[in-house]
């Protein structure tokens, strides 16, 4: 099962905004919680227009930062503050809103998976 936490207010509140290291325009397309076998995964879903694979795009290096930067200052904030618990936090950032779950071979998407422990996030690779 998934639902949807809204994610309206964070346009709204300045502590929400989202200057990542590379310095490239990041939105919050939406939050996802979901039922992955017997786990809770937290999907915060970006839509970061200069990703790499766009004209002029943010290198892959860059964006691994900037994703685990919106991981822990972000979805681990985030979480807390609506107590959402998950077993893995994914963030993903596409370089146009996407339609979770349906194929967009026009769009370039990247997503990592993270373990949050501690109000902290580790790579988890999957």
């Amino acid at each position: 099962m998934m639902r949807v936490v809204t994610a309206a207010f964070l346009a709204a509140s300045p502590a929400w905004g989202f200057d990542v290291p590379s310095g490239q325009p990041v939105s919050l397309q939406e939050v996802l919680v979901d039922t992955v076998g017997e786990e809770t995964w937290l999907r915060f879903r970006f839509v970061a227009p200069e990703l790499v694979g766009t004209s002029g795009g943010v290198d892959y290096d860059a964006t691994g930062d900037d994703m685990m930067y919106l991981c822990t200052e972000t979805a681990i904030p985030y979480a807390n503050e609506y107590a959402l618990e998950g077993d893995v936090i994914v963030i993903s950032m596409a370089d146009r809103a996407t339609e979770f779950g349906q194929a967009d071979p026009e769009a370039t998407q990247l997503f990592e998976a993270y373990r949050p422990v501690d109000n902290t996030c580790i790579w988890e690779a999957l």
